[in-house]
């Protein structure tokens, strides 16, 4: 019987130490070595302090900056602790809201967020990705023309003129993975520290 645990042991324990402790450290050491940027978080930082990353949202409600898509997520209700209460974008609870068409509650609030965006820019058809969330809730990115439709927003809230906040979208409107793959997209926490650095 000694025969027959002994190679098991050891194989446990080689395996363990090869999967999970020499091939986690190899690949952090080539993350780090060949993509420091991703492989610490893609972080974004001003004024040598972080803000966010580029790959979570931010939610940005005020009327001087462009917003990113609805945030399904939630956290646990300060009053409650068996309750959820809303926190839009809590990468600690990445989830999608799993509400379909036919239920009352993702219908009010399409119907409610289409309304406001209409009142906001009547003359536009309100893109789909600035009323529907994203299988995350962590989407930082949205489309050019969600971006766009927000421009005669942000120009009024900001005294700026529309061709100039659209010139903006453009400068950070990045294309399709090698030209191919995803489609182009406009990252919301960028644009908008771009945003604050116009004079």
């Amino acid at each position: 019987m000694l025969k027959e645990v002994r190679p098991a042991i050891v194989m446990i324990v080689a395996m363990t130490i090869v999967t999970g402790f020499a091939y986690p450290l190899a690949i952090t050491g080539i993350a780090q070595v060949a993509l420091p940027y991703q492989a610490n978080g893609s972080l974004i930082e001003k004024d040598g302090k972080v803000i966010g990353s580029a790959l979570i949202g931010q939610n940005f409600a005020g009327e001087k900056y462009f917003h990113g898509r609805p945030s399904a997520t939630t956290d646990v209700d300060p009053k409650d602790a068996t309750k959820t209460v809303p926190a839009p974008y809590n990468a600690a609870s990445s989830l999608a809201a799993n509400l379909g068409l036919t239920q009352k509650a993702l219908t009010e609030r399409l119907q409610g967020d289409v309304a406001t965006l209409k009142a906001e820019n009547p003359s536009a058809p309100v893109p789909v990705d600035l009323v529907t969330t994203s299988g995350s809730g962590l989407d930082p990115d949205v489309t050019p023309a969600a971006a766009l439709f927000q421009v005669p927003r942000v120009a009024k809230a900001r005294g700026l003129t529309e061709d100039r906040l659209r010139a903006l979208v453009e400068e950070h409107t990045e294309g399709r993975f090698l030209g191919a793959i995803g489609e182009a997209h406009v990252n919301v926490l960028r644009l908008n520290l771009a945003l604050d650095g116009q004079k």
